[in-house]
């Protein structure tokens, strides 16, 4: 029997502002938000707040 996907998937967040230096992973669900994450998240390189877009 094969197994249903999952309601919640697991997506990355990057650093709009310079890319490559900060990621964070967290989990949305799927039906709720259907759009890409965008959320203001810590970047330890530049010692502030950016937004942090989720990417593939």
């Amino acid at each position: 029997m094969a197994k249903a996907k999952g309601i919640r998937v697991q997506v990355i967040l990057e650093c709009t502002e310079s890319p490559g230096t900060s990621r964070y992973s967290t989990t949305k669900n799927r039906r709720n938000t259907t759009q890409r994450l965008e959320l203001k998240k810590y970047n330890p390189v530049l010692r502030k707040h950016t937004v942090h877009k989720e990417i593939k």
